[in-house]
């Protein structure tokens, strides 16, 4: 290979690197991911997302998605929507509804396209699951931990566990978002011994009639946005009784729109915004290769 192109993609300031493969020629290893997405020695992102053909009846794409720390990632409502605009944007598809294959399952995405523009992508994210065995969390698989104490760093959150596709820990705050110290508190949650695949974290106080949320995503630290974050965060604020079933989350790279509908499935709405395209040097990602 003598080169490798790449694509920079980001969703409400959760950014990506994609490639298109969808003749399936290459893969992204996890010592490569980590260099590209080095924001000094690398491209700098939250992420890689190898795009290629859906190997799945009904697929039309598939989202190969690695974290900024090279690990393999189930699902991501961010890097999905990105996804969607990339295969706008290069001519892989005109149709206004997709299918993208995750490894949380299929994903069904409605694009929101004006003159062969992608402003905005809707995915059917699935419902929350409750039940501690599918985030993994310890204790009993079939109880749910939802409006528990949880315990860290000498204080009490009222918190809620669930999984959107991966896990989440929401963690309710009194104060405002911007004065916790998600930076010190988020790797303490991310791998607490009662998460033995660690979480993602997210803490979340109303925010008029939506939440206003800073999250700490598993195997990438602190992030500007995240979308099964989003859907975590007003789901469980749903739950509590302290937003209704659509409300807006609220974070530092910008807004997401959230409905959990009355079956049960969770949507979740916003932007993707294209930044930039070049190509990686083929020593380089010779040298990078997993």
């Amino acid at each position: 290979m003598d080169e490798l192109r790449f694509w920079k993609y980001h969703g409400t300031g959760n950014d990506f690197v994609l490639f298109e493969d969808v003749a399936d020629r290459f893969t992204i290893g996890e010592e490569l991911a980590r260099r590209v997405c080095d924001r000094r020695f690398g491209i700098g992102a939250d992420g890689t997302i190898r795009v290629t053909r859906g190997s799945a009846p009904g697929e039309d794409f598939f989202m190969d998605h690695r974290n900024a720390d090279g690990s393999l990632a189930q699902m991501c409502g961010n890097g999905i929507r990105c996804l969607a605009k990339l295969v706008v944007d290069r001519g892989l598809t005109d149709a206004a509804e997709i299918t993208v294959g995750t490894r949380s399952g299929p994903k069904h995405l409605v694009l929101d396209v004006h003159d062969g523009v992608v402003s905005s992508v809707t995915v059917g994210m699935g419902p929350a699951t409750f039940a501690r065995g599918a985030l993994p969390m310890t204790g009993d698989p079939a109880e749910p931990f939802v409006g528990e104490p949880f315990e860290v760093d000498g204080r009490s959150y009222k918190a809620t566990a669930l999984s959107m596709g991966n896990p989440h820990l929401v963690l309710f705050v009194e104060e405002d978002p911007d004065d916790v110290d998600v930076a010190r508190i988020g790797p303490l949650v991310e791998r607490d011994e009662r998460f033995p695949e660690r979480t993602n974290v997210e803490f979340v106080a109303v925010h008029g009639d939506g939440v206003k949320v800073r999250v700490w995503e598993r195997g990438v630290g602190e992030t500007m946005a995240c979308g099964t974050g989003a859907c975590a965060s007003v789901v469980a604020a749903n739950e509590a009784g302290l937003v209704g079933r659509r409300a807006s989350a609220t974070f530092p790279g910008g807004v997401l729109q959230i409905e959990r509908r009355d079956d049960e499935q969770v949507l979740l709405t916003g932007p993707a915004v294209r930044v930039a395209e070049g190509v990686l040097d083929a020593t380089w990602v010779l040298g990078g290769a997993a």
